[in-house]
């Protein structure tokens, strides 16, 4: 196995696929065009989407290779850990109705064994496992063309795994439309297994994925059957950040050669901050050191890419990616103001960070000098509203002191929040070091409440979060009410809906709920939506009144946007909702359930997706 540079490793793998007849294409925006879905471009297929479509033909042909900057913040309260990360590099081939499987397939397998160095035996591959019973609608067969593909290149049976559709298939990105299986390659590192279910996809580090290849064959057409495309196109994506990692034999991705000069100028500047004359730090442990090096490093590369990128347009503030940004910079402030380095560390880490990539993205050099003024207005900005809101948390806690209280109420602390800014983990944090606590559950009921105040279209936003009426996306809006009454059962009732959308494919329900659920309670959250589908539950609806309902125990979400009348849908004595529908009349028709993914939305708020079984 290689020992390479993250130059060396872009300039192989273009190199290798253009050998391979791909023209080399240049990297889009991490701004996407045209596309109000996402915020930022989260994978190298997003710009290629309307020639992946056939809606024109490529100016560069039908094979193509790129690297493409993406940005995702789905799962911003898991960096620090070893390999999450906001800002990525992806190198991709394309396919654009030219080659298919086999050769997709067998370049993956060349290039991790002939050039990266990878032995053949340390290489597991996931394949897509087929859903349903042929002639049902939804039915998909399992891609046994990819095994055989795999076996022909030695790979054995043991070490290709069949996994369901949330592990092994892409799109289509709507209701309707291309998509199809994929083939995911994992690298074994060695490790003891976890346990005997442990295998590609787990967790525990024994398994990393370095390579997927989509293959977009089918179209899922309005009756939700998968019928052949008529074309055939090639997807593939393998992460820059993560590939090095695991040549270089590093820890972490955070202890590879793309990060040292970035942790490097961290750990001078907090030298800086222990200097003479300086305030005397409070002792912090290693693990939160360490985690707050991570997360500084990984923010301010996505913020000055963001900042430096050639379309521009996205700026600190309130509203969408201009929020997401702002959150960024803000969150790196505040773990270098826990590490003691002080204010102007932000333009001074972009300009490591313009050195280090301006050699491969030039629009960093170019764009630097607006970069740093962008930077250094917001962390002044937000380092005033740390201070205010540090004033003010000091008054409070006096004055619990001097009254012999060691609480600080929900109340207070959402105002500290809300009207200072002054965010609700820096008040978890002092509050801890000054031995008081903070009342979680009435910091979330008063947030709940200002957004329900604020909301302006809640009403129908919970409806429109439903992609449509099919039957699958009406099971999927039933699971989301068994979803929230076990949320309530496991977490308690602070743990309150603030956001749905659901699609065919799966549903994601954002709830209020200020940090990462356990997996035990993830466990025992499907645990009692399982039992109740089982317990065949009728599923009945009336109309009534808003005040009728509450007394009977219903949940109302959306405050006085309800009309004079509504209609309130209870699951036995599990679920009373007013609700606008459509649900299905006994829970045995969701079939069973499983959360794929729990993460961060925003501050405050959890977001869980799942997706039910067939029944």
């Amino acid at each position: 196995m290689k020992n390479l540079t993250a130059d060396e490793l872009r300039d192989m793998y273009l190199k290798f696929f253009e050998s391979k007849g791909h023209a080399i294409i240049p990297g889009a925006s991490v701004i996407p065009e045209n596309d109000p879905t996402v915020l930022f471009t989260t994978a190298g297929m997003h710009p290629l989407v309307p020639y992946l479509m056939g809606q024109m033909p490529h100016p560069a042909g039908t094979r193509l290779t790129d690297v493409q900057k993406c940005v995702r913040t789905g799962d911003i309260d898991e960096v620090g850990d070893a390999a999450h990360l906001t800002f990525f590099e992806m190198l991709g081939n394309w396919s654009l109705n030219d080659y298919f499987k086999r050769e997709a397939i067998s370049w993956s397998f060349e290039f991790l064994t002939q050039k990266l160095g990878f032995k053949p035996e340390q290489l597991n591959v996931t394949v897509f496992r087929g859903e349903g019973k042929e002639g049902d609608e939804g039915y998909i067969p399992a891609d046994e063309e990819a095994v055989e593909i795999w076996k022909s290149m030695g790979i054995p049976d043991e070490r290709i795994f069949r996994l369901p559709r949330e592990d092994n298939w892409w799109g289509p990105a709507g209701t309707t439309g291309p998509c199809g299986p994929d083939t995911e390659m994992f690298i074994d590192t060695g490790k003891e297994k976890c346990g005997p279910e442990c295998r590609p996809g787990c967790h525990c580090g024994k398994y990393i994925e370095i390579w997927n290849d989509v293959f977009m064959q089918y179209n899922k057409n309005e009756e939700g059957k998968f019928v052949p495309l008529g074309r055939h196109n090639v997807d593939t994506g393998m992460g820059v950040e993560r590939t090095i990692c695991m040549m270089s034999g590093a820890p972490t991705v955070y202890d590879t050669e793309i990060f040292a000069p970035i942790m490097a100028k961290i750990d001078e500047l907090r030298t800086l901050g222990k200097g003479a004359g300086a305030p005397e730090l409070p002792s912090i442990p290693a693990e939160d050191v360490l985690r707050a090096r991570r997360i500084i490093a990984d923010h301010m590369r996505t913020a000055t890419f963001i900042l430096c990128d050639p379309k521009g347009g996205v700026k600190p503030g309130n509203i969408g990616a201009n929020y997401v940004l702002r959150r960024l910079i803000r969150r790196a402030v505040r773990y270098a103001r826990q590490l003691g380095i002080g204010p102007g560390f932000t333009v001074k880490l972009a300009e490591v960070i313009c050195e280090k990539y301006k050699h491969v993205y030039p629009e960093l050099a170019e764009n630097l000098a607006q970069c740093r003024l962008d930077l250094e207005a917001e962390e002044n900005r937000f380092n005033q509203t740390l201070d205010k809101g540090e004033a003010m948390y000091k008054k409070v806690a006096e004055q619990l002191k001097a009254h012999g209280q060691t609480q600080i109420s929900g109340k207070t602390a959402f105002k500290l929040y809300d009207t200072f800014g002054f965010p609700f983990e820096m008040t978890l944090e002092m509050a801890a070091k000054d031995g008081l606590t903070v009342d979680k559950e009435g910091f979330d009921e008063a947030n709940r409440k200002h957004q329900e105040l604020s909301r302006t279209t809640s009403a129908g936003s919970f409806k429109a979060g439903l992609q449509d009426n099919s039957e699958v996306v009406t099971r999927m809006h039933t699971a989301t009410h068994l979803l929230h009454a076990a949320l309530h059962k496991v977490l308690g009732p602070s743990a309150n809906q603030k956001g749905s959308n659901i699609t065919a494919e799966r549903l994601r329900f954002d709830f209020t709920w200020p940090e990462k659920m356990t997996d035990a309670q993830i466990a025992e959250v499907e645990k009692l939506v399982n039992g109740w589908i089982a317990d065949a539950i009728p599923v009945t609806k009336k109309t009534t009144t808003v005040e009728e309902a509450k007394s009977e125990g219903a949940m109302a979400l959306f405050g006085s946007k309800y009309g004079d009348q509504v209609t309130l849908y209870s699951i036995g004595d599990v679920s009373k909702e007013i609700c606008c529908g459509p649900h299905v009349s006994n829970t045995k028709e969701l079939g069973s359930f499983k959360i794929v993914k729990e993460q961060s939305s925003s501050a405050g708020v959890r977001r869980i997706k799942a997706v039910i079984g067939n029944m």
